[in-house]
């Protein structure tokens, strides 16, 4: 009995140390896995957190972000008016192609575009992948379809990167903004001009044009071109005082936004490009120049006065056999005698007044903001030629020209340089005096006279509180080494008279009479039915005192100067 009991105790003992052997290895495998379940959970943990940090922040990314990188070289600066509005834009675009040699899955090609564009002709897309090499999906796409497309990852979309010049006034500024090539190049007026300004400058390029004003002086003209039915018609506003143009208007125009080519010589600025012989305009120029050699006064009396006078083998004639033989030297100019301007021009003489003339601009080259302006011809002034310019036959000249002589003598006599582009800094420069004093004063108050008397050529530009002056001109169009009937209307005015601010000038390139159109006279009752003459007088007269009533308070609020 005392053999058998211990070994049940070894036995126990035994099956005791098993099973605590046994709980060991348990726990060790336990720990095991619980250490490498708990390392792949921080490094879990750790890239799941890295990724979120990476997902908010390609949340906050622009679409602009992801735009493509647009070549400078196709970027040009914006033009804008006076006032900040735009006349010529830039604006980034982009084009997307297909390349359908790197399509992958056609398939699925084919489904995503339909959810992106789904008014696409999808046939005709079809038709394109298995035909051609490369084709356009679609120009000038969205920014959120260019988005879509991005995230598609298909290597076979490519996107294009265009720049587009944009000019949002349309026809507005044709003749003064001009126009680009397809390389982006400019090839007329102020794209042409300032080409290598536009492509470099980050500024935007301001002009001295005003958008409301041009746009009431086109409609005006557009309106009385249709009227009068003439081939074409032109204008230009500008301060007299420091050359800053307002307004310049062409007719026809054209729409810069098509780039056409354009070859029809119709189509030409005409205020810049156009050279013209203008008529009895010229007659206050030689007024001026005579006063300016202190050979007359305005009172200085022409005694027989002849109807016609000879020039060679031609005749020079009054335009009207009613002005009297018996007139002043400001009466001449008043009432647009012939015979009597030639006889102020022979006081001159030739060498003097071809000198006063380029002096002030009008026969002499001007250097100006855009390249298309006509050459000028230098004239050998004869006996004939010093008579037949003295009241505009003969001379050539453009109406910026125009403009600019009738500025100097009406501004005290102050050279000036006709501008497009916003110089402010420029205009306290010193100015340099061409005429004599007084001589301005003078021509000022005739031209004021022309517009409101009975004996005056220009009643109709009469408009009441504005004291408009200016000089008709009605002149027959030069036709193969002699005159056509073909007429060109020019109205050259200045005001307000009592303080020169504006010159206006309004040319009708062959005005024909208009039988139902109503004259109503504005200091008096009553008017008159239809146009006698297709002269100045009816037609560019009426055209400019129309225009002066319409921008007259724009003018007034805007860019009045008081001195």
């Amino acid at each position: 009995m005392s053999r058998l009991r211990p070994k049940i105790i070894i036995e126990d003992y035994k099956n005791k140390f098993d099973y605590k052997k046994k709980d060991t290895n348990i726990n060790i495998e336990f720990n095991r896995v619980s250490f490498i379940f708990f390392f792949f959970f921080i490094i879990y943990l750790i890239y799941t957190i890295h990724l979120i940090h990476l997902g908010s922040r390609k949340s906050n990314i622009e679409i602009k972000d992801i735009l493509p990188t647009f070549d400078n070289k196709l970027y040009r600066a914006d033009i804008i008016d006076i006032n900040g509005n735009y006349l010529a834009k830039t604006v980034k675009s982009i084009d997307i192609g297909i390349k359908t040699s790197e399509i992958i899955d056609k398939q699925k090609l084919l489904l995503s575009l339909n959810i992106i564009f789904p008014n696409k002709d999808f046939d005709r897309i079809k038709s394109q992948i298995d035909k051609k090499n490369f084709f356009w999906l679609e120009k000038k796409v969205s920014e959120e379809n260019y988005e879509k497309l991005m995230k598609l990852g298909d290597k076979s979309i490519k996107p294009e990167e265009k720049v587009l010049r944009i000019y949002p006034q349309k026809n507005l500024f044709s003749h003064i903004i001009g126009q680009i090539d397809d390389d982006n190049n400019g090839i007329s007026g102020l794209e042409k001009s300032f080409d290598e300004v536009l492509r470099n400058s980050k500024n935007s390029l301001k002009l001295t044009v005003d958008k409301d004003l041009q746009f009431l002086i086109r409609k005006e003209l557009i309106k009385y071109q249709e009227i009068f039915k003439s081939k074409g018609s032109a204008s230009i506003l500008m301060n007299v005082n420091n050359g800053n143009i307002l307004s310049i208007i062409s007719l026809p125009d054209f729409n810069p936004n098509k780039r056409q080519n354009i070859t029809d010589v119709n189509f030409i600025n005409r205020v810049t490009k156009g050279t013209y012989e203008f008529g009895s305009v010229f007659k206050p120029f030689t007024f001026a120049s005579a006063l300016n050699e202190n050979l007359i006064e305005p009172n200085t009396e022409f005694i027989d006065l002849p109807k016609s006078i000879s020039c060679d083998k031609n005749r020079i004639r009054e335009y009207d056999d009613k002005i009297p033989s018996d007139l002043t030297a400001e009466q001449i100019i008043i009432r647009s005698g012939n015979i009597g301007s030639v006889r102020i021009a022979q006081l001159v003489g030739s060498e003097k007044h071809k000198s006063f003339l380029k002096k002030i601009g009008l026969l002499n080259s001007i250097n100006f903001d855009i390249d298309e302006v006509a050459p000028q011809k230098d004239y050998n002034f004869g006996k004939c030629k010093l008579a037949t310019a003295s009241f505009g036959h003969g001379v050539a000249t453009t109406i910026l020209q125009l403009a600019k002589g009738y500025a100097v003598i009406s501004n005290g006599g102050y050279d000036i340089k006709p501008s497009l582009i916003n110089k402010t800094r420029e205009n306290n420069k010193k100015k340099t005096k061409l005429i004599n004093e007084g001589v301005s004063q003078q021509v000022v108050k005739i031209l004021r006279k022309i517009v409101n008397t009975e004996e005056g050529t220009a009643k109709f530009a009469d408009v009441l509180n504005y004291e408009i002056g200016g000089k008709t001109g009605t002149a027959d169009q030069p036709k193969e080494g002699s005159y056509s009937e073909a007429k060109i209307n020019t109205f050259a005015s200045i005001f307000p008279t009592s303080n020169p601010q504006y010159v206006f000038i309004v040319m009708l390139d062959t005005p024909q009479k208009a039988k139902n159109y109503y004259y109503k006279y504005r200091h008096q009752k009553g008017g008159w039915k239809g146009t006698l003459y297709n002269t100045a007088g009816w037609t560019s007269v009426e055209v400019a005192g129309k225009i002066i009533d319409k921008i007259g308070p724009i003018l007034a609020t805007k860019y009045l100067e008081v001195k």
